[in-house]
């Protein structure tokens, strides 16, 4: 991970939804750099612009203004090098399709070569320790398990750059401990770049190399806040750190001066 490659630069994005009557300002200048190997979590107060990024991140929406760049590429169509994973598993996964099948497809779309298909399937559910379920389907699995199979997905699409909107939000506090620790590992053996959305203040500072908190619509950065906790973390001793409490603080402090300043301006 020692690459510096600026990965993914959001530059001074701007969207406004228009209609015939009126203009709404989802985005009103967000600018952030993201490089090679980094963990940056995304938090704000909700409306605060998040799912009209990524779907500008995704090359499902153009930009008012502004753009994004993915790998260098000026992103106009989904990336090639961006996978996702959302948060509704259970709606992204074809329940009449075998967990392995579920892996490949992107590979089938992709025409990747049977045999080398195949590899990165087996490779990718042993990676989440899925391997004794490529047989089974997404109905006989829990919503941990679910969870999984699709994080295999993308990590079977060999992404440069993987994105996951609230992955966890749905699952049980014990689950979600768990899919936190793969990720990290994953991240950190595969050498990707993630973004990754959440509400939870706690699950960010835990995860990210950096927090970048959103301010209210219409967005900017409201802060940035660098989580130096070292690579080796654990939910037990991690989240008991002082330092641990102190970015937490800052980061929770950030969202509620977004909230705050949103009030402001609805009183205005």
């Amino acid at each position: 991970m020692s690459d510096t490659k600026e990965m993914v630069v959001v530059d001074h994005l701007a969207k406004t939804y228009q209609s015939k009557t009126s203009s709404v300002r989802a985005i009103g200048d967000l600018h952030f750099t993201i490089s090679s190997g980094e963990f940056a979590c995304i938090v704000g107060p909700s409306g605060a612009g998040k799912t009209t990024l990524l779907k500008c991140l995704s090359g499902l929406l153009q930009p008012t203004s502004g753009s994004v760049t993915v790998n260098g590429h000026l992103v106009k169509s989904p990336p090639a090098d961006m996978a996702f994973v959302l948060q509704e598993y259970g709606r992204s996964l074809f329940p009449w399709a075998t967990v392995a099948h579920n892996v490949e497809m992107p590979l089938l779309e992709n025409r990747t070569p049977k045999a080398e298909r195949r590899r990165r399937v087996v490779d990718a559910l042993a990676a989440v320790g899925l391997a004794d379920a490529a047989d089974r389907y997404p109905w006989q699995l829990s919503g941990g398990m679910q969870q999984r199979v699709a994080i295999a997905r993308a990590v079977a699409y060999q992404p440069k750059v993987l994105v996951m909107d609230e992955p966890f939000a749905a699952v049980d506090a014990q689950t979600r401990a768990d899919l936190e620790d793969l990720v990290r590992r994953l991240w950190h053996e595969l050498g990707l770049t993630v973004l990754f959305v959440t509400h939870d203040i706690d699950e960010a500072v835990y995860l990210g190399t950096r927090v970048i908190v959103l301010s209210s619509a219409p967005t900017f950065v409201q802060d940035d806040v660098a989580i130096d906790l070292g690579m080796e973390r654990d939910q037990i001793h991690t989240r008991s750190l002082s330092a641990f409490a102190e970015l937490r603080s800052r980061v929770y402090e950030g969202i509620q001066q977004a909230k705050a300043a949103a009030l402001t301006q609805k009183a205005s």
